[in-house]
């Protein structure tokens, strides 16, 4: 690594991370976009589309993911992050030549492949791009690729399938990604990590002996089963919930799924700046308060969620729909804020990806697929995916307790962490 190399701008650097992020959740959500026009050319039911949105995606996504993320505690982030978007956004662009479930399904395996270079690394390079008090904004803009990503998945996506074929819309998404990896290669500079003396080799703990100090870490462990089950709860509303819109009111799909990505995405952008904001003048106070606002946020988002399930109308939806991504978009930001605060740079890569791993094997695994499982043995219709969203949704309360819980430890166990090194 280079650190005699100028430093590149951080508004710049975290630019082109954003939209790099930004084009990973389009192709994460376009496939939840385009379940209607997918079940009918290849005769599946939600069972198999709940799968083709989590474990087929998630499972190399998680064995990936710790890989990666040592790489990149000891080599060049930027060029690990590069390499995964190229390869995720050419295995976006493949799922559009599928011809059956099997091809479909190996070309998600692949998304979650490439996808799995790009988190924890990127999370780390931030950290070393900007302060502690100035990270929950940072965090923040990152995040925004959440709900820009769906915008673009959910509703773009549709209409393209619905002028050009859903299989177009899978290349205009996918394509795009090439070029952004190469953009960052040729404008994002490796920058020293915090706590690093310029020439100093960076000490590398084995991983099974960083697994057994992190597992004997309280907030870690209530961070990772917390955000696990916050993510559980959204994600299975966020990829699911279009699909309930467009069958519970009997509209256009294009149009429901649009109202959904527009009406929670504009209002969780908002959310999520609003939510970096206060983030960073509360962790002036003390460094737990992003873990706090989390926990608060997310228990609230909760409720709304599940009111929104039962919504009797369309208009009442949408309206119910603004108040769940103000207070929902932002959540996520705090629990990482805190998590990045709290782990050494030495192992903060791999840290993050074991924690992202945790969470991402009980949200984006369990919680699609069990969700479309559920609604499929209820019997695969409006209603079916309406009770089946109600047994998995309240599981954000739970994960709110656990926010909760961790904050009141992140200061101890961060000086224990430190002194562990």
């Amino acid at each position: 690594m280079d650190t005699a190399r100028p430093r590149s701008n951080p508004w710049l650097v975290l630019g082109i991370l954003l939209t790099i992020y930004i084009f990973n959740f389009a192709d994460r959500y376009l496939l939840t976009g385009l379940v209607g026009p997918i079940k009918a050319e290849f005769g599946v039911g939600d069972n198999l589309m709940g799968l083709l949105m989590g474990p087929a995606f998630v499972v190399f996504y998680v064995l990936m993911g710790v890989p990666f993320a040592r790489l990149a505690d000891r080599s060049s982030r930027v060029r690990i992050i590069a390499g995964g978007c190229m390869m995720w956004s050419l295995a976006t662009a493949a799922t559009g030549l599928a011809t059956g479930p099997v091809t479909l399904a190996l070309a998600r395996v692949a998304v979650g492949l490439g996808e799995a270079a790009f988190v924890a690394p990127a999370y780390s390079l931030l950290s070393d791009y900007f302060k502690p008090e100035r990270r929950g904004m940072a965090f923040a803009i990152l995040g925004l690729a959440t709900y820009i990503g769906q915008i673009g998945g959910q509703a773009g996506g549709p209409m393209i399938a619905a002028e050009h074929g859903w299989r177009a819309a899978f290349f205009a998404i996918g394509i795009p990604g090439v070029a952004l990896g190469l953009i960052a290669l040729a404008l994002i500079r490796e920058p020293p990590r915090e706590g690093q003396v310029e020439g100093e080799e960076q000490v590398i703990i084995p991983l099974g002996a960083l697994v057994a100090r992190l597992v004997r870490t309280p907030s870690f462990m209530l961070m990772a089963m917390g955000f696990g089950l916050g993510v559980m709860s959204g994600i299975s509303f966020g990829y699911w919930g279009p699909e309930l819109f467009a069958r519970s009111y009997a509209i256009d799909p294009v149009a429901a799924k649009t109202a959904f990505a527009l009406n929670f995405g504009l209002s969780g952008l908002v959310g999520m700046l609003g939510f970096g904001f206060l983030a960073d003048r509360m962790s002036r106070r003390s460094r737990a308060w992003p873990a706090l606002l989390s926990a608060m946020a997310l228990g609230a988002a909760t409720l709304l969620v599940i009111a929104t399930v039962w919504a009797p109308t369309f208009v009442m939806a949408k309206w119910l729909a603004i108040p769940c991504g103000l207070l929902g978009g932002g959540w996520s930001v705090g629990l990482f804020a805190a998590l990045q605060y709290m782990l050494p740079s030495a192992y903060r890569a791999s840290a993050t990806a074991l924690f992202v791993a945790v969470n991402t094997l009980i949200g984006y695994f369990i919680g699609p697929w069990l969700t479309g499982a559920l609604s499929q043995a209820f019997g695969d219709n409006a209603a079916s995916l309406q009770l089946a969203l109600t047994i998995i949704v309240p599981v954000g309360v739970l994960a709110s307790l656990l926010a909760f819980l961790a904050a009141s430890r992140l200061e101890r166990d961060r000086i224990a962490l430190a002194g562990a090194q």
